[in-house]
């Protein structure tokens, strides 16, 4: 019983178990046919796909094929056109060219014919040369035979007359121009002449634009300096004066051209250097004090130049300003005590002329105020001085006066050839302007020397403290045009071989004499 139960649980076991095979078999088999219907699909989808795009690609490449070909085709044709324009632009230049040849061609017989008829005038002329030659020759025997003259000595007599007409010809062109020349423009040249060499003579720059101020040491210079020059430039900037701090020993050099503000940079150092305390701030009150003291002494400076002169009446603007000529010089000289100077002589040759002596007094004291603006205005500082003068209300005859001092206008009344006088007495007398005796006296020698070295002078006088130079020259040996050459000739000598301030007036004087004597 057991076995026979063991025996069909077997039976049944295996019956399951070829059951299950069987099934999973079918499912397999099932699956199998599944997956290859569904490859067959995929496979079909996907030679269609192939498909549709192999069209599209051969579409795409159809249309790039036309549209390179519709490209190509239009390039070409540009091309073509291109060509055919170049062709017919070669064409046209081709016929140029022929034509030019032929016209070359035409041009080169032309020259041809004129060469050989060129040739046959030059053998003509050739002979006709030396015919003409022969003819001189001839004429020049004859000539010899009747003058008496060789040819070079006939030469150098007709060069001898030809230059001596030329000189006088010259001369009296030069005298004519000149006096032209001085109609209009004398006035004009002395104006800017002087006006030039006063403010820019070499010899005199330096006096009237430096100054100097003394250190106690070396070591001070940096102190002055300060960090980073911090110092320095707080001290330039408020004087508006250059600092010069180079290798001279315990020195600073002051440089500019407003000799006031000079004045106060020199002042306000000394007072930095004395209290010892140098720093931006400091510096900046110190220059402060300074400029209210100066302007004081300035204000004071010009009181008193009208108090001594006895001169009153002058506005207070002006009186600043006259106050600021103490700081100004003119080649060495004082411009304030020279104005002083000037009113005194004006007063004392209006006195003796019985001319209203305050009136010159007041025009000799005014003269100069124009120096006191001149660096700051462009200008001469007569005209300036005359402008200044009017704004503060002077009178007329005063304002002329001042504007025809250095005869930039044309005098009109006796107190403009009174201030001009006693200008040239003040500023030309020996020793006004600081030059030795003995320079002043080796130039009047060198003036009177120059003009004694021309042929003809006989004489020769350097006046007005070597201003002017009067040359006296023989009637006889010079005429009155080879005078105004000799002028010249003494002028351009001065200016080479001397140095001197202003100008130098050359005044050649012929005479003729005719000495008889009566005898009995």
């Amino acid at each position: 019983m057991n076995g026979t139960y063991i025996l069909l649980i077997i039976i049944g076991a295996a019956l399951g178990f070829l059951g299950a095979h069987f099934y999973r078999e079918r499912i397999a088999s099932q699956k199998m046919k599944d997956a290859e219907d569904k490859s067959a699909m995929i496979v079909a989808s996907a030679e269609r796909k192939a498909e549709t795009l192999i069209k599209e690609s051969q579409l795409e490449a159809k249309d790039r094929l036309l549209k390179m070909k519709s490209d190509f085709d239009a390039e070409t044709a540009e091309a073509r056109s291109e060509l055919k324009k170049i062709e017919n632009r070669i064409q046209q230049k081709e016929e140029n060219i022929e034509k030019k040849n032929e016209q070359v061609e035409l041009q080169l017989k032309e020259a041809n014919r004129i060469e050989k008829d060129i040739s046959k005038r030059e053998a003509k002329i050739t002979s006709l040369e030396q015919n003409y030659n022969e003819l001189i020759s001839q004429q020049k025997k004859q000539l010899e035979t009747l003058s008496g003259l060789t040819a070079e000595g006939a030469k150098e007599l007709l060069i001898q007359s030809m230059e001596n007409e030329a000189r006088h010809d010259a001369a009296v062109l030069v005298k004519r121009i000149t006096a032209e020349a001085k109609e209009n423009a004398d006035k004009d040249a002395k104006k800017i002449m002087a006006t030039a060499m006063q403010r820019y003579a070499g010899d005199f720059v330096a006096e009237r634009t430096v100054s100097v101020v003394q250190l106690p040491d070396d070591e001070m210079k940096g102190r002055i300096i300060g960090r980073e020059g911090r110092n320095i430039r707080a001290l330039e900037a408020a004087t508006g004066i250059d600092l010069i701090i180079d290798d001279t020993p315990e020195a600073v050099i002051l440089s500019g051209f407003n000799p006031v503000r000079r004045e106060i940079a020199r002042l306000s150092l000394l007072r930095l250097i004395e209290d010892g305390r140098i720093h931006p701030a400091r510096i900046e009150d110190v220059v402060k004090k300074i400029t209210e003291e100066v302007e004081i002494d300035i204000k004071e400076a010009g009181d008193q130049a009208a108090f001594d002169l006895g001169v009153h009446g002058i506005s207070t603007e002006l009186i600043r300003v006259l106050g600021r000529l103490k700081f100004r010089t003119s080649y060495s000289q004082n411009v304030l005590q020279h104005s002083v100077e000037v009113g005194f002589l004006c007063g004392a040759m209006a006195a003796e002329l019985g001319l209203n002596v305050k009136l010159a007094k007041r025009i000799g004291l005014l003269h100069d105020i124009g120096k006191a603006i001149d660096h700051e205005v462009d200008g001469a500082h007569a005209d300036l001085g005359a402008k200044l003068a009017k704004k503060c209300g002077e009178s007329p005859k005063v304002v002329y006066a001042i504007a025809a001092h250095h005869e930039a206008v044309p005098p009109e009344s006796v107190y403009d050839l009174l201030v001009q006088a006693a200008d040239s007495l003040s500023g030309a007398r020996p020793g006004a302007r600081k030059e030795l005796l003995e320079n002043y006296i080796k130039r009047l020698d060198e003036l009177e020397g120059i003009a004694n070295s021309f042929k003809g002078v006989s004489n020769s006088y350097a006046i007005q403290a070597g201003r002017e130079l009067r040359v006296i020259v023989d009637g006889g040996s010079l005429t009155d045009d080879e005078s105004v050459m000799l002028s010249k000739d003494i002028v351009k000598k001065i200016e080479e071989l001397l140095t001197f301030p202003g100008q130098i007036k050359v005044t050649v004087i012929r005479e003729t004499r005719a000495v008889e004597f009566a005898n009995k």
